[in-house]
């Protein structure tokens, strides 16, 4: 009499069978997630990296357009941190009033601030005060003559980024000059390496920052 097949193992390999295939698309479906992930963080941080050589164009623009004029020295570059410091002489002594030499560094960086916020339609700009750390000898109240009231360097500092934001948004719908922001820090965040005292503390930093959502 021949032997009945034991079904019951049939059916143990029918389902040994059933979880490797399983097994295998799981880890098919896994392998496929990660290669998904690492393409698409190589995709952003390849148009992060053309965004920021953009900007570090349009940087160097203002750079070379100040080339050889009496402003050449009011503006430094710093292309890692897409930024630009506008140098002691922007503004009067103890003023927020801006110095008639600085007129044309301040348009220069308008014609770029407008371009980076039309091409970037979520980026933002930062202008940002700093001041030495020599205190304010007495509040400042005449407006007409100073361009500020101020009593302290830290409403001097916001008061001198204020008067910058103003020329450099020019003609930019209000919509898109909210992207504009200022800041005063006085003398809370000196240079590092450089004495608190120094001229070189009294500065005006515009930062071009852009957004992961571009």
């Amino acid at each position: 009499m021949k032997d009945k097949p034991n079904e019951w193992v049939s059916v143990s390999d029918l389902m040994s069978g059933v979880m490797a295939v399983v097994m295998l698309l799981l880890v098919m479906s896994v392998l496929q997630k990660t290669w998904s992930d690492v393409k698409h963080k190589q995709e952003m941080e390849q148009g992060i990296g053309a965004q920021r050589a953009r900007v570090g164009k349009m940087l160097q623009e203002i750079k070379t357009s100040l080339d050889g004029t009496q402003n050449e020295g009011l503006v430094a570059l710093d292309s890692g941190s897409q930024k630009i410091t506008l140098r002691d002489g922007v503004f009067n002594r103890g003023s927020a009033c801006i110095a008639p030499a600085a007129r044309q560094a301040l348009a220069t960086i308008e014609t770029q601030v407008v371009k980076f916020l039309t091409e970037f339609g979520t980026g933002q700009v930062f202008i940002e005060g700093y001041t030495d750390n020599l205190p304010v000898a007495r509040p400042v109240t005449n407006f007409e003559s100073f361009c500020t009231v101020y009593d302290d360097n830290f409403t001097l500092s916001a008061a001198r980024a204020r008067e910058a934001r103003k020329f450099i948004v020019g003609d930019l719908t209000a919509s898109v000059a909210r992207r504009v922001i200022v800041a005063g820090y006085g003398d809370s965040q000196p240079i590092a390496g450089v004495p608190p005292e120094d001229a070189r503390q009294r500065r005006i930093e515009v930062r071009f920052v852009l957004s992961d959502k571009q």
